[in-house]
């Protein structure tokens, strides 16, 4: 299974990312968590300490390892480099092991939305490319608000696209841009999370704005997830709702794809 998850910032597709990758993980399975976005705060909701957080060097930041793989410097722009790196040993190689996931920090290169081809954008892609299209395990990529940085290829094989919304006009204006976005890469479907919501109303409301999207499930509002954020702490330890809100996400997801 393969999971992309993206929204505007604070809808919370970062704590349905942590608590999805914790599910897979309990249940045996090999796990790769994939911080995709620029602010990136995967760890903290995968319950990572913040001492340890701090030690996970973000894959964009190590300078040595992009100018070993691609041929040059980072930050180079033209000139000649590797199209194809090695990046099949990244996983394991820079990945931080956690309680059966193990997370991958991509970091702040400049952002494939601007068109970047330089070498540390081309190696993320690859690496993350590598990871959807190659790899077995299940893969949960948290994303950032857009999927600008997928290509074709990587897009086209991500078994779940999900975009998490919230009750609000700005949060259906990102899922409908990103709907666009998934439509021209070549995605086979698009799931609606809709989260933060405070009943049934709620719900409507995001059902009605969300067009031809499929609601996939539904995360109440929780105090609990909050403090969880407050407390530096995994929400999959802190807000047992919650945690069966997403089993069901997850059971329906499974489901709808045949898994």
């Amino acid at each position: 299974m393969k999971i992309a998850v993206t929204g505007k910032g604070g809808v919370g597709k970062t704590t349905l990312s942590a608590l999805l990758s914790h599910l897979f993980a309990s249940e045996g399975k090999k796990v790769i968590a994939v911080d995709a976005d620029p602010d990136a705060n995967l760890a903290s909701a995968l319950g990572v300490s913040r001492a340890d957080a701090a030690g996970i060097r973000p894959i964009a930041d190590i300078a040595e390892l992009i100018e070993e793989r691609m041929g040059t410097k980072p930050g180079s722009m033209g000139g000649m480099f590797k199209l194809n790196p090695k990046v099949d040993d990244l996983p394991e190689g820079l990945g931080y092991k956690f309680n059966g996931i193990t997370l991958l920090i991509m970091g702040k290169s400049k952002a494939a939305s601007s068109g970047c081809y330089c070498p540390e954008n081309v190696l993320l892609r690859r690496l993350l490319k590598h990871l959807v299209v190659e790899r077995d395990e299940v893969v949960i990529v948290d994303m950032e608000a857009g999927i600008e940085h997928l290509t074709r290829g990587t897009a086209g094989s991500v078994d779940a696209f999900i975009v998490v919304v919230e009750p609000g006009q700005r949060s259906m204006q990102t899922a409908g841009v990103v709907q666009k976005m998934a439509e021209q890469l070549g995605v086979r479907r698009v799931f609606v999370v809709a989260n933060k919501v405070r009943g049934d109303e709620d719900v409507e409301f995001i059902r009605q704005g969300i067009g031809d999207m499929e609601l996939i499930g539904r995360i109440s509002f929780n105090h609990d997830v909050m403090e969880a954020d407050i407390k530096g702490a995994s929400p999959f330890n802190f807000s047992p709702s919650t945690v069966e809100e997403v089993r069901a996400i997850k059971a329906s997801i499974e489901k709808t794809l045949g898994s």
